[in-house]
């Protein structure tokens, strides 16, 4: 508790640092008040079912991403979805398209072009994906006519998404962490307490009582601790482990490492596979399509379904075999390594090395993507044990991932602010280990 205290009286002291964190607790505040701002022309008096239904099935992962701005009708509504949607659509692109290619390798000026690409497409995504919206909306609810309110509560709502990706910006720029995932993550932490609250009444008025709903906390913490390993992943792998799984049996005793980890595409295996799962809601808005339509709509909305979790595992393993694809390049990895005169014993440099690099990127890469896609459909099982969805969906998925990775990440800040300064880190066994390269990076 005492170097706690001073860990905190030694970021007091850090003007920059303090100036910093104190900047990013007001654009949180300025976030967090505007998802409370409702859109003009709607009657808060009458969302009371329409909350009830954007908490259930698959509707209560967009709450609980936009930290209940969705449920509420707010001008932030949408959240920061849509960029990250923009983002993974430029990411693809890079992988298929030439001039993306070339963009990426321009270095400062062509991230510029990306980023502003992406700004446009995002804006385009959001006139496609604020009309579905507004179509969940119940017609009592609305003040004025259909062509009025969809008109100016579609520029709202893209204004308001465009406003929190600026405040993003400027919390990456002047405040502290990353900020598209930090009000990410303050969204998903805005209905951490409501989701406690409900899942203890729920208990105390029902089955297993006050000792059912400690088991559960126990059990989160459990959950919770394995993500971190999870998010940390392996920092490197030794040549000698490296070489084992390939079937080579030549190697020598001094043990030397290969940057390779276990999980090294992160959380994003589960943001592409979580947009994939949403297709089925945009399908909704346009009508049933028949008894069989009906059937598909329902199964997909219902996070507990097993086709759900199926496929949504699947495409986690997946997209996990494709993004580790796009970050990790044996290619590249062993030109590196051969201009730097390095090497890996026993195995020829050039192709040779390229080969060894893949086959083991590949053999170690299965088990990280099985591993991540259990944490990613742990709430179905959750929710199938009885516990609340607001509170099931804590038990792991993108949002206990991205809490985790978050945290680290502006940990690991804070740390290499007061290690600059010559004071002691907030670890006394060791840095704050992240996401890339063994530390914190954004999503």
């Amino acid at each position: 508790m005492k170097s706690f205290i001073q860990t905190l009286k030694n970021i007091y002291k850090i003007e920059e640092l303090r100036s910093r964190i104190f900047f990013t607790l007001f654009i949180i505040l300025i976030y967090r008040l505007g998802s409370k701002v409702v859109l003009p022309g709607v009657d808060p008096a009458e969302l009371e079912d329409f909350a009830q239904r954007s908490s259930q099935g698959v509707l209560g992962l967009l709450d609980m991403f936009s930290g209940g701005a969705f449920s509420n009708a707010s001008i932030f509504a949408l959240g920061i979805m849509p960029y990250i949607s923009a983002s993974i659509i430029i990411q693809l692109l890079t992988i298929a398209v030439p001039y993306f290619q070339r963009m990426q390798k321009e270095g400062e000026s062509g991230r510029r072009k990306m980023n502003q690409i992406t700004r446009y497409l995002t804006v385009l995504v959001l006139v496609l994906q604020a009309p579905a919206y507004l179509t969940q909306i119940p017609d009592q609810a609305k003040l004025m006519s259909p062509a009025m309110f969809l008109f100016s509560s579609v520029v709202i709502l893209t204004a308001g998404t465009i406003f929190v990706m600026w405040l993003g910006e400027r919390i990456t720029d002047k405040g502290i962490g990353n900020g598209i995932s930090l009000i990410i993550m303050i969204g998903i932490i805005a209905r951490l307490p409501f989701a406690l609250f409900s899942e203890l009444t729920e208990r105390l008025n029902g089955q297993g009582g006050l000792v059912a709903f400690l088991v559960e906390i126990v059990f989160l913490f459990l959950v919770f601790v394995v993500s971190i390993l999870l998010v940390q992943g392996t920092r490197r792998i030794p040549v000698q482990y490296a070489k084992r799984i390939v079937g080579n049996k030549q190697y020598g005793g001094v043990r030397q490492y290969i940057p390779l980890k276990v999980n090294a595409a992160g959380v994003m295996p589960i943001i592409f596979a979580q947009a994939i799962m949403f297709l089925p809601l945009s399908f909704a808005r346009y009508g049933t399509g028949g008894e069989a339509m009906s059937k598909f709509i329902a199964t997909f909305s219902r996070y507990t379904s097993v086709w759900y979790n199926v496929v949504f595992a699947l495409l986690i393993i997946i997209f996990t075999y494709f993004y580790t694809a796009i970050i990790m390049n044996p290619t590249q990895m062993a030109e590196d390594m051969k201009k730097n005169g390095g090497f890996i014993p026993g195995v020829k440099p050039g192709k040779k090395t390229s080969e060894f690099i893949d086959t083991v990127m590949s053999r170690i890469t299965l088990p990280g993507s099985m591993f991540l896609a259990l944490i990613a459909i742990m709430p179905a099982f959750a929710g199938l044990l009885g516990i609340q969805q607001n509170f099931a969906q804590f038990f792991g998925g993108t949002s206990l991932l991205i809490l985790v990775g978050v945290v680290l990440d502006t940990l690991q800040q804070i740390e290499s602010h007061l290690l600059m300064r010559h004071y002691d880190g907030l670890m006394k066994s060791g840095r704050v280990k992240g996401r890339a390269g063994g530390y914190a990076s954004s999503i």
